[in-house]
């Protein structure tokens, strides 16, 4: 076969020394790597060092006639079959959030038509900063991957998140967007997540601590697998990997319920993953509820529609429709009793700990089918959600 070919962005990091590891590691796994230097990350290591591990010319500089009449920064973006930015800066991340192309990596960057996957490096400052998480959340909304940044002890000798991930995981990633790339292509997925918000008055709602996070990691790795994920996202505010336009923001039951019902014809999958309100208050007020001479306030509540239910049973149901159950107790019956009322393939159901598990990176429960259950176990959202993909794509495939 043909090796895969890698363009490995190296930006101006104390880092950089550990993208030389990376080369050697994905070289070893039979990849063809190409690396681009900007000037910062000249300052760290070598073009002569990059080209002597990968094998391959080095190219750093966007007004090189050479390089522009040899290869050009389009035919560097339209060669490789994926780019990687590791370590990528603060500073080249807000370059590419906001398109800005003024050397020859960031120039590759705007002119590429390839999966993109960068792996931050950077003080925890930094990184905490909001204009950092607004240039990230843009960038990840254009379709680019990350791989977070880890908590240790950093170059600046502060400790803190930060840390680019470790050249093993990136190189792990690589081999999993290669190995997933075409297992669901052409597959539409439409992914409810996050939680809903009930108002009471212009001040007040009934809602709950889900903060979308399992729902982000299955879009992630739904869409590595080329898939075609629309998600209807309810009061998320992490960074959602997909573009803008397949995100649909809203904030009420209701509103997730129209949303799935517009979108849901010629979907081959639906993924129910929001913690949707049971109910909602009958009547709201419109000014806000002042305090009265009563103890007590009675609020007046009314169901909500049952979306799950709905797309379990409804004529334009797609191929495989999979459902998520919290609950606190009797984790596998409960699961099981949701399987069959809302007419599911599959449901997951996550034991809640109490709610440990809002907003936590791990979860544990079962796979429920209506011919056994298999226990995942206490497992990352992420790991999770590779499960469930594989899953998708043996019931496919």
């Amino acid at each position: 076969m043909k090796k895969k070919k890698i363009l490995l962005i190296i930006t101006g990091s104390i880092a950089a020394y550990k993208s030389m590891d990376l080369v050697r590691l994905l070289s070893k796994k039979s990849y063809d790597v190409t690396c681009i230097l900007t000037k910062a990350a000249c300052e760290f290591i070598t073009p002569l060092l990059a080209s002597s591990l990968s094998n391959n010319k080095t190219y750093t500089d966007l007004f090189s006639r050479d390089d522009e009449v040899e290869m050009g920064h389009i035919q560097l973006s339209r060669q490789a079959d994926l780019i990687v930015i590791a370590p990528a800066s603060a500073d080249f991340i807000a370059k590419i959030a906001n398109g800005y192309a003024d050397d020859l990596a960031s120039n590759v960057v705007l002119a590429a038509n390839k999966k993109i996957i960068l792996a931050p490096a950077m003080n925890e400052k930094m990184w905490e900063n909001k204009q950092t998480q607004k240039n990230l959340s843009k960038a990840l909304e254009s379709g680019i991957t990350m791989i977070e940044p880890k908590k240790d002890v950093l170059a600046c000798g502060e400790i803190g998140v930060g840390k680019m991930s470790s050249p093993e995981e990136i190189c792990e990633k690589v081999c999993e967007f290669f190995a997933n790339q075409n297992l669901l292509k052409g597959k539409k997925i439409l992914l409810t997540g996050g939680s809903t918000f009930e108002a009471i008055d212009p001040v007040r709602f009934i809602g709950n601590h889900s903060s979308g996070k399992q729902a982000i990691e299955i879009a992630k790795v739904l869409s590595e697998m080329g898939a075609d994920v629309t998600f209807v996202a309810g009061n998320i505010r992490e960074s959602i990997s997909l573009p803008k336009e397949k995100i649909i923001r809203v904030k009420t039951a209701q509103e997730m319920f129209d949303s799935v019902k517009k979108n849901l014809t010629k979907k081959d999958i639906f993924i129910g993953c929001a913690a949707v309100s049971d109910f909602r208050v009958k009547t709201f007020s419109q000014e806000k509820i002042k305090k009265t001479a009563e103890k007590n306030l009675t609020l007046q509540l009314e169901r909500n529609p049952d979306i799950l239910q709905f797309v379990g049973t409804t004529k334009s149901r797609p191929k495989l429709v999979i459902g998520f159950a919290a609950e606190s107790s009797n984790l596998e019956k409960h699961a099981r009793e949701k399987l069959q009322k809302k007419n599911c393939d599959l449901v997951v159901a996550n034991d809640i700990e109490s709610g440990k598990i809002f907003g936590a990176d791990v979860t544990k429960g079962f796979f429920v089918t209506a011919k056994k259950s298999e226990k995942f176990g206490k497992t990352s959202k992420a790991d999770l959600a590779k499960l469930l993909g594989e899953r998708i794509a043996k019931f496919f495939n």
